[in-house]
């Protein structure tokens, strides 16, 4: 009996788990550790902090969908994962495992800014807990509006987020009536808007653009943050800018327990993998998703990272799982699948508004790109949450 331990609750770490359970034959153990009992739809925290979720809405209990699939599960947080002797520590024991899969996501890196996590008014939307401290700072600011900050901070990756909950402010201040006191700026480490992390798409620039003039919001690309204070942000280039609210989507480190094994992952906490996503030093180990470490392949004059959430993190761990029951069934030959030749897949929520994202690779070269923009509703993402929610419900992992 094969012994494969999942490390991770949400996209890559559920998705792999339930798929490795169903490419393994009953007479294998499939076992999820996590620190949190609850799967989260990230995507739609954009929403929390205006009202338009609330958290349990997006929330789904891990326990009872990996019951049904014949996982095990455990509620606990790893500390350590020891190769040498295939095994995983966690706060309250130990798990020995034949096959390992790291989907365990990221940590938030604050070194990079001064003020990032302590300036008493700038708030971001990567955890619930964040949304929800968002969410008490919009309320708080609708009563005494003024100047606005939305962006990302050097180093980021996520920067669609970014642009979702930044025309979702301006939206949500023209729904509150205030939007005529409240001067908008969005700062980013991108060489050009609509870059994304992914060196953009053809017509993306000429769109945000178009967008940021039709809701008069002001725009610095390649800016670098010095210091965020309680009422300005200061540049590296000399620049301030005052503020009464901020969202700033900030850089991303690897799993603390990743840096503290050793050799398990490089500095930052990432793991670096080949195409099949198996650990370059130790065969029977394997990482999805943001556990992944992933370089960008293009340069800019500020530095920043390649997103790698959602249909990414989905398709690592499908790879992930599907060659550890490969391993399992006495294979050698591994499927590959670089995660730059993933394809693209997003919808990007524009208050109210929104933009399909499609490409046939997630980073170039491309063969087929295009964004369309449906500027009556953001129906699509909508449904899409919808579905996704059904389908990490009903275990139907192996869907799109």
């Amino acid at each position: 009996m094969a012994k494969v331990v999942v490390i991770g609750g949400s996209f890559a770490g559920l998705t792999g788990a339930l798929e490795a359970r169903r490419k393994l034959g009953a007479g294998h153990q499939v076992t999820l550790i996590s620190k949190t009992e609850d799967f989260v739809y990230i995507p739609s925290l954009i929403w929390v902090p205006f009202g338009w979720r609330e958290v349990s809405d997006i929330s789904l209990p891990i326990k009872p969908i990996l019951d049904k699939a014949g996982v095990d599960f455990v509620k606990d947080e790893v500390t350590r994962v020891v190769p040498e002797d295939n095994k995983v520590n966690t706060a309250g024991g130990e798990y020995e495992y034949d096959y390992l899969l790291v989907g365990s996501g990221i940590s938030i890196r604050y070194d990079l800014v001064k003020g990032l996590s302590a300036a008493e008014h700038n708030y971001s939307v990567c955890t619930p807990a964040h949304a929800e401290h968002a969410r008490a700072g919009w309320e708080e600011f609708v009563r005494d509006p003024g100047p606005v900050v939305i962006g990302a901070s050097q180093g980021a990756s996520c920067m669609g987020a970014a642009y979702e909950f930044l025309f979702n402010f301006e939206y949500a201040c023209r729904k509150a009536g205030i939007r005529d006191r409240v001067d908008i700026t969005w700062v980013t480490p991108e060489p050009f808007l609509g870059h994304f992390g992914i060196d953009g798409l053809a017509g993306g620039e000429t769109m945000l653009k178009s967008f940021m003039k039709m809701f008069h919001i002001n725009y610095i690309t390649s800016s670098e943050i010095e210091e965020i204070t309680a009422d300005r942000f200061i540049l590296k280039d000399g620049r301030e800018l005052p503020y009464r609210y901020s969202m700033i989507v900030p850089p991303f480190n690897g799993a603390k327990f990743v840096r503290e094994s050793g050799d398990l992952g490089d500095e930052k906490g990432f793991i670096h993998t080949d195409d099949s996503y198996r650990h370059e030093k130790y065969p029977n180990i394997f990482a999805a998703g943001l556990a992944v470490a992933l370089a960008p392949p293009w340069t800019a004059p500020v530095a920043m990272g390649v997103p790698k959430t959602g249909f990414p993190s989905e398709v690592t761990a499908k790879v992930a799982a599907h060659n550890i029951a490969r391993l399992v069934r006495g294979e050698t030959e591994l499927e590959e699948k670089p995660m730059g030749k993933i394809p693209g897949m997003c919808v990007m929520d524009a208050g109210h508004k929104e933009v399909i994202i499609m490409s046939n690779h997630l980073l170039k070269p491309r063969q087929a790109a295009i964004m369309i923009p449906n500027p009556l509703a953001n129906i699509t993402k909508r449904l899409l949450e919808k579905y996704f929610l059904w389908k990490t419900r009903t275990g139907k992992s192996y869907l799109l």
